[in-house]
């Protein structure tokens, strides 16, 4: 039986980090995160794996991680663009900003026909995350199972500035019951703590609070109810905010947590994060990498 099919979002340009992130390389034999994350996926146990991008990017991608793993893992393109939207929907005058992680996914509707993890392109997840999502998604489940890896919210901070994380609420069986988006969460006194009114005040959390990565395992059932949950988005939130609100991919799940109609396992991982969220990230990443390779965890070259 195939194995699961990867998805990674990789459409935004990453404006803090200033450029394409997802892009650079992480060590001297010219690796960038997706290598790391493609690797340990298929060594997993995933059986394709579908670029999201924006169209004018594949031949940046084409020349760096496909021409490497070209004839070595299954891999696909999908686009996400502005005008793919629902019947009677149209893009509004002066819109250039994609639709969110949701309509992201939505792109490679036509790449899945089975189960399928999500993943951003710019986050170092771990071996152990993915041989953790690839157990779920090939393990026996319905349509309304469906599951998150979740990180130790200590374990994904930067000392270069403020995160955006998904913090997660569960249930007495470790399910998900709901997640809140807190956009600026950085350490204050050594503790963890979000701020919602520009720093003024500040909410401590625990290094141990279940976050989400945006590492999701889903079954084929998911991406219908994303399709179908997208015009109702739009009736929304349009008129409202019509340059700027986006489709997000965690409020699907949650809707359908709040309605009863599935469940969200919490697969929690004690892996490391690494990202590239700033410039100065950069070095950290870089020697993290270097000494994953000399403890053996990963070869000198990848795909060779």
């Amino acid at each position: 039986m195939n194995g699961p099919t990867l998805l990674i979002m990789a459409a935004g340009l990453g404006s803090r980090f200033g450029g394409m992130k997802q892009i650079a390389p992480l060590d001297p034999e010219h690796h960038i995160i997706m290598d790391f994350s493609i690797y340990d996926a298929m060594r997993a146990g995933f059986s394709k794996v579908v670029l999201i991008i924006k169209e004018e990017h594949r031949q940046d991608f084409e020349e760096t991680i496909g021409a490497r793993v070209a004839g070595k893992v299954p891999l696909y393109y999908a686009y996400q663009k502005p005008d793919t939207l629902p019947e009677g929907f149209t893009v509004p005058e002066g819109r250039v900003k994609p639709w969110g992680t949701a309509h992201a996914v939505l792109s490679a509707a036509e790449l899945v026909d089975g189960p399928f993890a999500v993943i951003n392109a710019d986050d170092f997840y771990g071996r152990d995350a993915f041989e953790t999502a690839a157990k779920f998604l090939t393990a026996p489940h319905s349509q309304s199972e469906h599951a998150m890896v979740g990180y130790r919210l200590g374990n994904t901070l930067t000392e270069n500035g403020s995160v955006a994380r998904g913090i997660c609420a569960t249930d007495a069986e470790n399910h998900l019951t709901g997640i809140v988006e807190r956009t600026q969460i950085e350490r204050k006194d050594g503790v963890p703590a979000f701020t919602e009114d520009g720093g003024k005040t500040y909410t401590p959390l625990t290094d141990d609070t279940v976050t989400s990565m945006n590492l999701w395992c889903f079954q084929s059932s998911m991406m219908d109810e994303i399709r179908s949950r997208f015009a109702a988005f739009l009736a929304e939130n349009l008129a409202a905010n019509p340059l700027k609100c986006e489709y997000f991919l965690p409020w699907v799940p949650n809707a359908l947590i709040r309605e009863g109609k599935a469940t969200v396992e919490v697969l929690k991982t004690d892996a490391k994060w690494y990202g590239v969220t700033y410039q100065a990230d950069m070095p950290e990443v870089q020697a993290a990498i270097q000494t994953m390779k000399a403890q053996g965890i990963y070869p000198t070259y990848l795909w060779r």
